[in-house]
């Protein structure tokens, strides 16, 4: 019945079609006809498309469910890893791009963070400024946008922690490691240099956003709060940017950088109030270098320490357990 009814609703189209426009009643009919034939014919591809999937076929890859052997020309493939050394990089401007995105990157983290935390330390009391929720947001607000912006470029590590990791999985050479970690420090340097020229004489007496541990911490709670937290940070990166995952869902590499400043985020909530903060080695040396007091270095170890054993956990952890390479390597 379907069916009937729309083709008495085509018929009075057609037929007042001709009567609006003044056009031969014949003509309309003979379009009319041409795209009800050239309908049914795609309407019949398509069927046989759908026909095709459920039994699954072959012959449309692309339409089948993850995890079928008709994806199999579309499956991921675990890539090589990266070469120790690489010396045909330095001879690409690729890789010194990378560099200084990098640098620039962790030059705008350290002016945006230190100013934010500047200025919660500013205010007579809390109600009157952002507050601790207000700096864990600058910090993974600033994370998210630049990840976003340095991702195709240097993949958007901002952090040697996180190169640091992603250096054990193979996933970049020594050569660009120690030169993403070398620009993100002096990033960092001069981002807080800049906060500094600024407004010297208040960023002498507010801290200059260093990191120290608090008082009734121990050594130790600051260092295991830098681990774990440098952990969630990097299992996340490895997480978002899993190849894998890629490769089977397009939109990952768009929201990517999303998980990673929501870690952050998370991260500075839980731990502000023991060390600041710190799970970047480079923050915490940009603004202990200049910042340049004895109690900005006492526990400055920490800081390189922590986030340093927390990356590594996190790639053993996501290399060993999560994606099993070595045993997939064995088989």
């Amino acid at each position: 019945k379907i069916p009937c009814i729309f083709e008495t609703l085509g018929f009075f189209s057609v037929l007042s079609g001709s009567l609006l426009y003044k056009a031969p009643l014949s003509l309309l009919l003979r379009h009319s006809l041409s795209i009800r034939e050239s309908t049914k014919k795609r309407s019949s591809e398509m069927e046989g498309k759908e026909e095709d999937v459920r039994v699954g076929a072959n012959k449309f890859p692309e339409r089948q469910p993850i995890g079928t052997s008709a994806q199999s020309d579309k499956d991921y493939k675990e890539p090589p890893p990266a070469p120790l050394f690489e010396p045909g990089e330095l001879s690409s401007w690729s890789f010194w791009r990378a560099g200084i995105a990098e640098f620039i990157a962790t030059f705008l983290f350290l002016y945006i963070t230190v100013l934010t935390v500047m200025g919660v330390k500013r205010a007579p009391n809390m109600c009157a400024s952002v507050g601790i929720q207000g700096i864990a947001w600058a910090f993974g607000g600033m994370i998210f946008a630049l990840v976003y912006c340095t991702a195709g470029i240097s993949g958007g590590h901002i952090n040697p922690a996180v190169t640091f990791g992603l250096f054990l999985a193979r996933k970049l050479s020594l050569t660009r490691a120690v030169f993403y970690m070398v620009m993100q420090c002096l990033g960092a340097i001069c981002g807080a240099g800049v906060v500094k020229g600024f407004q010297p004489t208040p960023y002498q007496t507010l801290g200059g956003g260093a990191n120290t541990v608090a008082h009734g911490y121990t050594k130790g709670s600051g260092l295991g709060a830098e681990i774990l937290g440098t952990f969630v940070l990097v299992y996340t990166v490895f997480s978002a940017t899993d190849a894998k995952r890629s490769a089977r869902d397009s939109h990952v590499p768009i929201l990517a950088p999303l998980p990673i400043g929501f870690a952050v985020f998370l991260v500075h909530l839980a731990t502000i109030p023991i060390t600041g903060t710190g799970i970047n080695p480079a923050r915490s040396l940009g603004a202990a270098i200049v910042y340049n007091k004895d109690h900005a270095w006492d526990d400055h170890w920490i800081f390189w320490v922590g986030p340093f054993i927390g990356a590594a956990l996190a790639a053993l952890y996501h290399q060993l357990v999560i994606r099993a390479i070595p045993f997939k390597s064995r088989s």
